[in-house]
């Protein structure tokens, strides 16, 4: 059976390869789409535990977390709140970094935690006009303290290179708060974020219920998974995915099930004499179903790799290639991978469906 659907497959080169681009291109989207969904759940995980911060406090229903603004006039409430140990303002800069477009700027308070966790390998912390680099930035640029670099069209010298434990921060740049908030055209009295620390036997969700309380223009976010349901873009991505899916399925289908329409009224006489040589209408079903899987494995493989190469470029047309890095992970694949063959499936339905009558009225035709 193996070799017939095979060769069945080969019999309209043109026709399965048509059918086959069609599924790789809704595979395609599904997978880049999923890819840009795992990366901006990994990149909001990391906005909101900067500086080793429990919680981050972002402005509710920003586009995006770093497109919150966040008064630093709250900042003096918040230290009074019981639950909060600590709290302090981090500004974000998206898009400074000429030769790394990805790296975030980051303006720290130095008196605040997210500042003195910090660990130096090298140098020391930013004074006004300078700036510190994540290590792995450091690396990539080939920058070392006493080297200047250019932000925003401002050149700012190296003081020195850290290391935090935090890929954003590790592959970004630190400057005084003041400096970031100049590079992002804010004013001295707004910032994108503010990070706390809880007190001691204080939970995340009973911290969150109070600061909603008190501040409601703000999202207390202490999960990564909030974080991408608060973000505009975010839900927009996941509409799309679902969106996506659902036209792949009902486009590819009907595209497969057109193909294995066709071929089965083409063979109508091949399939009767399968039938004739004692050939059930299970396997005929199963032919057919063969077939439309095959060519489905097909358009599938096509798509994964169209997939990883669109996942790159999303985030550019998207807007937020400076706030997400695509992860193309097994299980972001294999769900792509499983749409694509669920589309050979239910494409074959109805073809199948008529094959097992064509063998019907072939078995009971008098002999």
């Amino acid at each position: 059976m193996i070799v017939l659907i095979i060769a069945n497959a080969r019999r309209r080169p043109a026709r399965t390869a048509l059918t086959a681009a069609g599924i790789a291109v809704g595979v395609a989207a599904i997978a880049a789409l999923l890819a840009l969904s795992a990366g901006l759940n990994s990149t909001a995980g990391q906005l909101i535990h900067l500086g080793r911060a429990d919680v981050g406090l972002f402005q509710r229903d920003a586009a995006d977390p770093t497109s919150s603004v966040v008064p630093l006039s709250l900042l003096p409430r918040l230290r009074r709140q019981p639950e909060i140990a600590e709290a302090t303002p981090i500004q974000l800069v998206v898009g400074a970094v000429p030769h790394a477009p990805s790296a975030l700027v980051f303006g720290l308070d130095p008196r605040g935690f997210a500042a003195r966790l910090l660990i130096y390998t090298a140098g020391r912390g930013p004074r006004k006009g300078e700036v510190v680099l994540g290590d792995v930035l450091a690396a990539q640029l080939h920058t070392r303290p006493g080297d200047t670099i250019v932000l925003h069209g401002r050149s700012f010298r190296v003081a020195g290179v850290s290391h935090a434990g935090i890929a954003l921060e590790d592959a970004g740049v630190i400057t005084t708060l003041a400096d970031a908030q100049a590079l992002a055209g804010r004013t001295s009295e707004e910032v994108t974020t503010i990070a706390v620390r809880l007190a001691a036997q204080v939970t995340p969700a009973k911290a969150k219920q109070r600061l909603a309380r008190v501040f409601p223009g703000l999202s207390a976010i202490s999960d990564p998974s909030e974080a991408v349901r608060a973000g505009v873009n975010s839900v927009l991505i996941s509409k799309a995915v679902f969106l996506i899916v659902v036209l792949a399925l009902i486009i590819g289908a009907l595209a497969v099930a057109n193909t294995m329409l066709a071929a089965v009224l083409e063979r109508r006489r091949e399939l009767a004499l399968l039938t004739t040589i004692g050939w059930s209408g299970t396997q005929l079903a199963l032919l057919v179903l063969g077939e439309a899987v095959t060519v489905s494995v097909l358009g599938t493989a096509a798509g994964l790799l169209l997939g990883v190469l669109a996942s790159g470029a999303l985030p550019a047309a998207l807007g937020l290639q400076a706030f997400i890095s695509p992860e193309v992970t097994a299980w972001v694949l294999g769900r792509a991978a499983l749409i694509g063959i669920t589309i050979g499936v239910l494409g074959a339905v109805y073809p199948t469906w008529r094959v097992t009558r064509m063998w019907s009225a072939v078995a009971l035709a008098p002999t």
